[in-house]
This record gives C-alpha cells, sequence and structure tokens, in this order.
C-alpha cells in the first residue's frame, strides 16, 4: 500500500515536470530546501539528493510529454514519492476563507490533516482555500498568494512558507512583504496563487466574502515569464 506520510513528522516538497524531454521547474532550489528543512527537523538521510534522482530516473519517463507534478516526502523511515498530473487551473477559479494557520508554517511540513480534509472535497482545477489568521491572509492550501494594488505586488510575510516560484519572482518583480489584511481585501485590483501545483493563477473571487477580480495585468506578465522559463 502507497504510504504518503500525510501528518506524520517529516519534510515534503512538491516540483512541477514540464515538457518533453522533461524539465523539474526549480528542482535544485526544491532539493535544497528539503535537505535544509530535514535537518531542522533533526531528519538525516544519507545520500538523499542521489536517492532522489534515481528515483526521478526510474519514474519519468524521457520520452513522454509531462505536466506533472513530482511529489517527495521524507521521515526518519520512508523516503515516498508519487507523480501525477497536474490539475490545470481554470479562468473562474475561487478561493474560499479559511480560519486556519499551518502548523510550522515555515517550513513545508507534512501536518496537513485539516487542510487536506478540506480539499478533498473541491475541484482542484476551481477552488483552493485562502487561511488566515488574526485578520491576517497567510497562504492557500496548496500556494503562495500575491496581491495587487496599483501595479504593486504585495505577499504575506509571516506564518506561511516562502516557496520556489515565489523566490523565483521575487528576483525578477519588487514584491513587498507585508501584512496583508482580510479587512483590507477590497483595495486589491488582482490576487493571484503561485506555486508549483497552480503556476500562476488569477483568483476570479472569493466565494465567502465581498472581493472580486478587477485585473489581468500582473497576471499577464507573471504567467508569460513562468511559461518562457518551462521551455528554456
Amino acid at each position: 500500500k502507497f504510504n504518503d506520510l500525510w501528518n506524520l513528522y517529516g519534510i515534503f516538497t512538491t516540483m512541477n515536470v514540464v515538457g518533453k524531454p522533461y524539465k523539474i521547474l526549480h528542482y535544485n532550489n526544491h532539493i535544497n530546501n528539503l535537505v535544509s528543512s530535514l535537518k531542522s527537523y533533526n531528519i538525516n538521510v544519507k545520500n538523499l539528493k542521489n536517492i532522489i534522482k534515481f528515483l526521478i530516473n526510474k519514474n519519468i519517463d524521457g520520452s513522454k510529454t509531462y505536466d506533472h507534478l513530482f511529489r517527495v516526502a521524507v521521515n526518519k523511515k520512508v523516503i515516498s514519492i508519487s507523480l501525477r498530473k497536474r490539475p490545470k487551473p481554470k479562468k473562474n477559479f475561487k478561493l474560499k476563507l479559511i480560519n486556519y494557520q499551518r502548523v510550522d508554517a515555515s517550513h513545508k511540513n507534512l501536518k496537513y490533516k485539516k487542510i487536506l480534509k478540506i480539499l478533498g472535497k473541491l475541484d482542484a482545477s476551481e477552488f483552493d482555500i485562502a487561511l488566515h489568521k488574526n485578520n491576517r491572509i497567510l497562504e492557500t492550501g496548496t500556494s503562495n498568494l500575491i496581491f495587487v494594488k496599483k501595479n504593486k505586488i504585495y505577499t504575506p510575510k509571516i506564518n506561511c512558507y516562502i516557496g520556489n516560484t515565489l523566490k523565483f519572482f521575487k528576483k525578477k518583480y519588487k514584491i513587498i512583504f507585508t501584512n496583508i489584511l482580510k479587512s483590507n481585501l477590497n483595495e486589491f485590483d488582482e490576487i493571484i496563487l503561485i506555486g508549483s501545483g497552480k503556476g500562476v493563477t488569477s483568483v476570479k473571487e472569493i466565494v465567502n466574502f465581498s472581493w472580486k477580480r478587477k485585473s489581468f495585468k500582473v497576471y499577464d506578465k507573471l504567467s508569460r515569464i513562468l511559461e518562457i522559463e518551462k521551455k528554456k
């Protein structure tokens, strides 16, 4: 039986596998972050990087065309992998606000029981959940969030994981790390999901809040940049 390790003590990372022959976006950053987080959790796996390369070569076929998600999860006893087709977000993509903060949010740890239970009831191509706590918007169940106001880009600064896709865009655009307040959401013209699974996804509306999308301007720029990166 497949052991996905969810809700155990450990770390995971999810990478986007694209194209033919395949490319794994931001691969080195993903693996380095995984190793660093495992050290913080006092989980030491000998030759982990080489093991992951072996698993990739064994499970990803260079003759096929991919737009898949490759997940590596590690605890003290098991290295777990999965490869699945990436659900492509639709243009009417929506968020639902959930009052919750991830356990040890600065790490991509496996304590996801509550989030997975909620996400399991939603269509991943149409919905994600936006986590918030004490009036602060944090991240989604799968991705980082960026907010656009008057062509300036903002993202939450605390109690969320700073993912590799966000770090990639941070090198190309000025992104202001600050507190994003639930009470101020209507000030923003765009809300965009950034991550390996969602890529760059524009939010049409928040179903349990009054916010609705006003623009595609920054979304269009970021999505073009990511598409170019995929083809390099």
